[in-house]
């Protein structure tokens, strides 16, 4: 690759050669094993069903939306595979090589709240695991602007800081991270069934109850009011890795590695553990007389030696979610912000940093926060920039893309100072049309004069912004491209 700007480029954001790219399908599919078998996803499901939805509803929804949504890993990750590139530095095809510092932003910084929810839960394991070995509850009193005790806040920090390591040796040590612990996961999924079985003599009320909205049901009729508010959380669950699927599939050994790997990776896993977390909680019914969502309170439940291998294995599951889903991605964002001065180390640093300052905590303090605010908030923000990614890809460029152009601050990609208008009209006009919904998700009795119209607009936040982005974007770069020919062909 010749005449690049050194403005552009360091050794971590520079294309790949066919000696890196080593990872099979099973490593893919190794990779969304240990991202999936995760505390949050496991209770997304025990989130679904305290809305009133009966467990095979909430498992279906599950495994609805992660179909959906792998329709642009797969086609964004094509990119990835075929010019080993991040996602940093594909997304300036369509932005431009300055303007694709916005997507690239905005996709770490939901990074980095999302690092600091698993960073949260890690050191919430950590608490527990200590509070068992010390025989007491070691969390503490509420700490006055925090909200949490000095315990917590301890172990928070502790774990955060045992991630860095992952930060250090980089990419290569998270593969083989997340190749040996993905068949523990499995087993450790297995395990949790068969003793919630065994100790209840059988399945709880909780995996046989009807659905709310079933007929004479409390909320009978109103099953798709609550379903698409839903569903398209559930599809944006996993918004930060459709965008910066690149990162990984850039290593892949062929295009049928990537396809397979994830395809087997992430809907079916994803479904599976939803129907482990209603097994298991359908027992807890039994056994404790209340349902136990939360993995790491249902280890402290169980006490002994089960504890103590339990909160192990979540401790290590936590980590191996959050450094492949929530550290890689922002670290390359934040390195293509400012190459010269930012390497993926440092862009790891600074992910960390902000996990922490947004005290990820208040973002779960209730199930309507994480679900409608967190979850549908942050699909509104990264579904246009999948939409304009796709269409630029494939609709706009055929998957043609001139390597050497994406680190040419005076290449085919400059557009106009290094911003494309086009990109920018596409993005910004899906999140607009989602601000007013989002406001008042987040504030409804501070935003009580916004209508229903725009909250319900807001349910659809995820597929408005591809869908949206998509036609925008294909529509006026196509427009425009026809006005140029005709110009050319009139003045010859």
């Amino acid at each position: 690759m010749a005449d690049v700007e050194n403005t552009l480029i360091n050794a971590d954001l520079a294309p790949i050669g066919e000696a890196q790219k080593t990872w099979r399908w099973y490593h893919f599919t190794a990779l969304w094993l240990g991202m999936v078998i995760a505390v949050p996803a496991y209770m997304l499901a025990g989130g679904m069903i305290a809305q009133g939805l009966s467990a095979w509803q909430a498992v279906g929804i599950v495994l609805l939306g992660n179909l959906v949504v792998l329709v642009p890993i797969l086609l964004i990750g094509h990119a990835g595979s075929r010019y080993g590139a991040p996602f940093a530095v594909l997304v300036r095809a369509s932005f431009g090589v300055q303007g694709a510092k916005l997507p690239a932003l905005t996709r770490a910084f939901v990074a980095c709240g999302w690092y600091g929810i698993q960073t949260w839960i890690g050191g919430s394991t950590l608490l527990a695991l200590a509070s068992v070995i010390a025989g007491r509850d070691l969390g503490g009193s509420p700490l006055p602007g925090l909200g949490i005790g000095l315990g917590q806040l301890l172990a928070f920090a502790v774990f955060w800081a045992a991630q860095l390591f992952f930060v250090v040796k980089g990419l290569d040590a998270i593969r083989k991270f997340e190749t040996w612990t993905a068949p523990l996961k499995v087993l450790v999924c297995a395990g949790m069934v068969w003793w919630g079985l065994h100790t209840a003599g059988g399945i709880g009320p909780i995996a046989s109850a009807p659905s709310a909205f079933g007929r004479g049901g409390a909320k009978a009729g109103q099953f798709w009011v609550v379903f698409w508010p839903l569903f398209p959380a559930m599809s944006g669950y996993w918004g930060t890795l459709a965008l910066n699927i690149p990162d990984f599939t850039r290593f892949a050994k062929t295009q049928k590695d990537q396809i397979i790997g994830q395809s087997l990776g992430l809907p079916g896993p994803m479904a599976l553990l939803a129907v482990v977390s209603v097994i298991v909680t359908s027992a807890t019914v039994i056994i404790y007389g209340k349902a136990i969502w939360d993995p790491v309170q249902l280890s402290r439940n169980i006490g002994g030696l089960g504890v103590m291998i339990g909160l192990l294995i979540i401790t290590i599951d936590t980590i191996s979610v959050n450094i492949a889903a929530n550290l890689v991605g922002p670290a390359y964002d934040f390195s293509a912000v400012w190459p010269r001065r930012i390497s993926y180390r440092t862009g790891g640093y600074i992910t960390a940093a902000l996990g922490a300052i947004i005290m990820p905590w208040k973002l779960l303090q209730s199930t309507q926060g994480y679900i409608f605010v967190w979850l549908t908030g942050y699909g509104a923000l990264l579904g246009p920039i999948a939409g304009i990614m796709i269409a630029d890809y494939w609709v706009v460029r055929k998957t043609q893309l001139s390597v050497d152009g994406l680190y040419a601050a005076d290449g085919p990609y400059s557009y106009l100072k290094g911003w494309n208008p086009i990109a920018l009209i596409a993005f910004f006009t899906p999140v607009l049309l989602n601000v007013p919904g989002f406001l008042h998700s987040a504030g409804p009795k501070t935003f009580a004069f916004i209508g229903p119209f725009w909250s319900g607009l807001y349910t659809y936040a995820w597929f408005i912004g591809v869908g949206l982005a998509f036609a925008l974007y294909a529509g006026l770069t196509l427009a425009m491209q026809a006005q140029r020919g005709a110009v050319r062909t009139a003045t010859a």
